[in-house]
């Protein structure tokens, strides 16, 4: 057996336990809250009542991030589900030779990175979509190493990229580590995506990762013995083209029909932001927020009419669940960790275990470890910020260096964490064993770079 045999029937070994063992993603929710319980009483000596209350305190004070991250996914979704893109995706899928299936899993990577960059629910959506179409055109590519290089930008250039969502959580103004409602600030001020997601050093990282992702996904490709899908497994995974509009007979669906509204709605959210941009600058300017409104906008100029907009939100709706139901509960337990001793107590761990020079790599570690029972970057980091960033101040690490280091961290983990993969894993009627093996072996690829990086990257900017 050859090492990259081994190294799969590994991927695949992790698969079924990860399966067999790992609970819901809320049941894991609430043992966390079970654990930081614990933690709070008998690490930091906080009292029952103490602890109770201050999860209390904080359970609904995420709930504008939470409706700004599902806002990203329905709004991605609508993107993705607009007759322009569908006919693009059939495009694009046609452009490899038949014959050369390496060329497919090429596409389905580069197409993954640069969605990832742009946008991490455009990424799963889109990325999810494509691989049928990438399958209709090119039978000899083998069905499990084409899903995995699709699902590839999620492990590794999201979190650098502009949807990253720890950096534009530090840009967005009243965010919750900036004015927590109670207790003191986390941070001191607004860090601009300027100086996070555009500093030369992520950007680096941007172009290294999907590097190395695109090029551990083409050299998985089976030689020979390609696990291939037939024509009727084909057509059973892809996407219906969006319904035409029907032609209203009634007052009210010609005023319902009237593309006029989608055309007031996308001037009324653009000029806003063009003007914030040309007055205040794009790194002040690009928040959460912003985002939202430039998929928004696309969506409604993607879609035209009024009704096919909303009918694509409607159904991106569903992809947006875990977020509205699972943040108020990450919430209490950043209410734990605001309200009582536990954040500092955490923060004091740290600093005692680690340098200046070993903290990022910490940090990395950790956050990617975490992220197999957190996966959702947003709220996860709401968690660790509290003590991560104290017990950087206390080693001399910038927050710049800690929020980079825990983007990358939750990054690579995603490939082998079946949360994220639920959409590509609906579309091609999957399931997450079949290709954990291999974007286990993408992810071991990106930590032995990850580690030389954590140790090379900048401590203070």
């Amino acid at each position: 057996m050859s090492t990259l045999d081994a190294l799969r029937d590994t991927g695949a070994a992790l698969s079924r336990f990860t399966e067999r063992w790992v609970p819901d993603a809320w049941v894991v929710c609430m043992a966390l809250t079970a654990l930081a319980l614990g933690l709070a009483i008998f690490g930091a000596g906080a009292g029952l009542e103490q602890a109770v209350l201050a999860w209390g305190e904080g359970l609904w004070n995420l709930l504008e991030l939470a409706m700004q991250f599902s806002i990203a996914m329905v709004a991605a979704h609508a993107c993705v589900s607009s007759r322009p893109v569908y006919s693009l995706l059939d495009r694009l899928a046609a452009l490899p030779d038949p014959n050369k299936p390496l060329q497919a899993v090429g596409l389905a990577g580069l197409a993954s990175m640069l969605a990832g960059y742009l946008n991490w629910a455009f990424c799963l959506v889109a990325c999810a979509l494509f691989v049928p179409f990438i399958l209709k055109h090119n039978p000899r590519a083998d069905v499990r190493v084409v899903i995995a290089a699709a699902y590839a930008g999620l492990g590794t250039v999201w979190q650098s990229g502009l949807s990253s969502s720890a950096p534009l959580i530090l840009a967005t103004p009243g965010n919750p580590l900036l004015e927590p409602g109670s207790g003191p600030p986390i941070v001191d001020r607004l860090y601009p995506v300027t100086e996070t997601l555009f500093n030369p050093f992520n950007l680096l990282y941007a172009v290294l990762m999907g590097a190395i992702g695109l090029a551990a996904a083409l050299a998985l490709h089976p030689r020979r013995g390609a696990q291939t899908a037939t024509p009727a497994e084909v057509e059973a995974i892809l996407p219906r083209p969006p319904e035409p509009e029907p032609v209203p007979d009634t007052p009210a669906g010609r005023i319902d029909a009237f593309r006029g509204w989608s055309v007031l709605a996308v001037a009324l959210l653009a000029y806003p932001l063009a003007h914030a941009i040309a007055t205040r600058g794009f790194g002040t300017s690009w928040t959460i927020n912003a985002y939202n409104t430039v998929f928004l906008a696309a969506a409604l100029a993607l879609h035209g009419s009024p009704l096919a907009f909303l009918r694509a939100c409607r159904d991106g709706v569903g992809a947006a669940w875990g977020i509205i139901v699972q943040f108020p509960f990450y919430a209490g337990i950043f209410g734990l960790m605001q309200n009582t001793p536990l954040g500092g107590w955490l923060g004091q761990l740290f600093a005692r275990f680690a340098s200046e020079r070993s903290f990022p790599l910490v940090v990395y570690l950790y956050s990617g470890f975490l992220n197999l029972f957190v996966p959702s970057a947003g709220s996860k980091w709401l968690i660790e910020a509290p003590y991560l960033i104290p017990a950087a101040d206390a080693l001399g690490v910038s927050t710049v260096t800690v929020v980079l280091a825990y983007a990358y961290g939750d990054s690579t983990t995603n490939l082998i964490q079946p949360f994220w993969a639920l959409p590509m894993l609906a579309v091609t009627r999957r399931r997450f064993g079949d290709v954990v093996g291999y974007t286990f072996l993408i992810a071991l690829a990106c930590l032995a770079a990850n580690v030389l990086l954590m140790l090379l990257i900048p401590t203070r900017w």
